[in-house]
């Protein structure tokens, strides 16, 4: 069989086992999606996830902001009208799929090993292009299925900016405000895109705006809301090009993550030698930070891989 084909074959086969009829779950799976008593391993943790925020996600007062407050939001809301959809966008090494595991952490018992969590990637789950409408349906019954077997079920999409255009669209239905789709009660669903997309219009207002003597505490939402959307929903090569998830306004919270600084990454250093159970040396944490390229050119403010190259780099100084 070629590679393609038996790629094809395995997803087939992987959502096809979790995306049964729904006549086939127990009585006590058919309760759980619509029983608001029934939380399938959801245990939210606010305050755990504010501190964890706080202590550790370093540079983004936007992001601990965004997402505190969605949660919350949605938390306090015993009878939602539609699920709690957050989209993160920023550059590489900005803290996106940090968020999104510590998010889950904090809501469900296991974490990103809970069988209530999916995690999809385009690269991984839908690699081909002219497959494109068997992923469509593949995908729609795997997120029916798994909402059917418990209302409380969260499902992260990675690098939505190498999703295949059109692809994500078949999930609306699961978005909007409505009481049951599909038979499957989903209103207490979490829905997560992260993206690389928006990233850089992000970067040149973070710029523009330090130019302007604005320091990042001060910038708003409001500031990169707009140039994010239209750069996601005008990019061709974009998950979300002419979206109706976008059209729709089905997104509840766009969550912007800002380019790091020096003294940012500085921070993740440190953080990466504690975990890694080495001596925290002033000099190494100076060096390592200093290995990293940054930009523009001239004033070299922002680091251009943000934090996502420190781990590697750390062990070049032991």
């Amino acid at each position: 069989m070629a590679p393609g084909a038996a790629a094809a074959l395995a997803l087939t086969l992987l959502l096809a086992a979790a995306a049964r009829p729904a006549a086939a779950w127990d009585l006590w799976a058919l309760r759980c999606g619509f029983s608001a008593d029934c939380e399938c391993g959801f245990g939210p943790d606010l305050r755990g996830l504010e501190c964890d925020l706080a202590m550790n996600l370093v540079g983004q007062p936007l992001v601990r902001q965004q997402v505190v407050k969605g949660v919350r939001e949605f938390l306090e809301n015993q009878n939602p009208v539609k699920p709690l959809v957050m989209s993160f966008h920023g550059s590489t090494g900005t803290g996106k799929t940090f968020v999104s595991s510590m998010l889950i952490r904090y809501l469900f018992q296991g974490g990103l090993q809970s069988p209530y969590v999916h995690q999809f990637s385009p690269i991984v789950h839908f690699p081909h292009a002219e497959r494109i409408e068997q992923y469509k349906e593949s995908l729609k019954r795997w997120i029916q299925g798994n909402l059917t077997n418990c209302g409380r079920s969260a499902f992260l999409f990675d690098e939505m900016d190498k999703m295949h255009p059109g692809l994500i669209d078949v999930i609306m239905p699961f978005l909007g405000p409505s009481w049951v789709v599909y038979g499957t009660n989903y209103r207490k669903a979490i829905f997560i895109f992260i993206s690389n997309a928006g990233g850089e219009q992000i970067n040149e207002m973070t710029l523009a705006l330090w130019r302007a003597r604005k320091d990042r505490e001060e910038i708003s939402l409001q500031d990169l809301e707009l140039a994010i959307s239209q750069a996601v929903f005008e990019n061709p090569q974009s998950g979300f090009w002419k979206s109706g998830i976008i059209n729709e306004h089905l997104i509840d919270f766009v969550v912007p993550f800002l380019p790091l600084k020096h003294h940012h990454v500085k921070q993740c250093v440190i953080s990466e030698l504690i975990q890694q159970g080495l001596e925290v040396h002033p000099d190494v944490v100076q060096e390592v930070a200093d290995s990293i390229p940054y930009f523009p050119e001239e004033e070299k403010m922002f680091s251009s891989t943000g934090c996502k190259t420190v781990a590697s780099r750390i062990s070049f100084f032991f």
